[in-house]
């Protein structure tokens, strides 16, 4: 099968469509991730913080031992949290996430976020979330700069455990800061990006830069209303986008449901996207956004839907904000 990919500035190809892990059950992530191979999805975007490396990573690696994929063929994409910053502790982790993978090497590596939190032993985590301690809600920061987390990632792909290296969550910034001192480029920046939150200075500044951009939440508030409370607040102020007009129409047109004209949106302009489903039939619908074209009134009329209207902010959700998008 043919799939398409965007090169990135370390030479690596990464498939422009990929499967979100953000959600998944650990119990079922390995038939979810297994079954999505089969469908032809060939990235896969998880993190420490979802909890389901391992079990991701056995999906995977039962396809291998099927023959199905060769490991060549899947790109898997993971994230350093927050209380891993420090030198030390974000090499252990590269190392021990890798290790949960069981894949023998991760494809990317991105900083989760632009804020480093203070250490946590990793097996005392109940749930390594933003808190602290869970019942109050409380926050600290750590003093760790990013120059020292970005050095550390260079040191992951110096020994093979990742290929490619980038950042999440981040703003401009963030980039210029790192390109005054890296030496390996910053392959990806992964944002939350829809018609909502469409931040185009951003994405023109990655593209500038050779950076790629993998955009999260396609969707726009449909990822976060099965959320808590607080998560569900802004996403509750606005229609779903499968059901506004230029996104409909644009449907009509095409001949292909709103889902796959938000994600066409994003992969038209080269930015990839990581959709998750548990639904076979959608699960083909959402990898088959690039045998189709909008038009650029179309493109215009759905960025103009645009609202700065942010779903994933600690800055908002947070019992104590952490004002990392002011």
């Amino acid at each position: 099968m043919t799939v398409d990919t965007v090169t990135l500035a370390s030479g690596h190809k990464m498939p422009l469509v990929g499967f979100g892990l953000w959600k998944v059950p650990a119990d079922k992530a390995s038939d979810i991730v297994y079954n999505a191979i089969k469908v032809g999805y060939r990235l896969f975007d998880g993190a420490y913080d979802y909890q389901n490396e391992k079990e991701a990573g056995q999906g995977i690696k039962r396809a291998i031992d099927e023959g199905i994929v060769k490991r060549e063929d899947i790109f898997v994409t993971t994230k350093l949290w927050n209380n891993y910053h420090k030198k030390e502790d974000a090499l252990k982790m590269a190392k021990a996430q890798n290790e949960a993978w069981g894949l023998d090497y991760l494809d990317l590596y991105l900083i989760h976020f632009p804020i480093a939190l203070p250490f946590i032993e990793p097996d005392k985590l109940r749930y390594p979330g933003w808190w602290m301690d869970a019942e109050q809600k409380s926050i600290e920061t750590a003093k760790v700069p990013m120059s020292e987390t970005w050095k550390a990632l260079e040191e992951v792909v110096d020994s093979g455990i990742a290929k490619s290296i980038g950042i999440s969550n981040s703003q401009g910034q963030t980039i210029y800061d790192i390109l005054t001192y890296n030496k390996h480029p910053i392959s990806v920046l992964q944002v939350e990006h829809h018609p909502y939150l469409v931040q185009p200075g951003l994405i023109e500044l990655a593209q500038e830069e050779k950076i790629a951009v993998t955009a999260y939440s396609s969707f726009g508030p449909q990822s976060f209303l099965e959320l808590p409370p607080a998560f569900r607040e802004r996403p509750q102020q606005v229609p779903l986008l499968f059901e506004v007009d230029p996104v409909k129409k644009a449907a009509q047109r095409v001949g292909k449901t709103p889902a796959q004209v938000l994600l066409r949106w994003s992969t038209q302009r080269k930015i990839a996207v990581i959709p998750k489903s548990n639904n076979v039939d959608r699960l083909k619908q959402n990898l088959e956004v690039t045998d189709f074209d909008l038009t650029e009134d179309e493109i215009k009329a759905i960025s103009a839907l645009d609202k700065d209207l942010r779903f994933n902010d600690p800055g908002f959700y947070l019992h104590k904000p952490l004002r990392i998008f002011a």
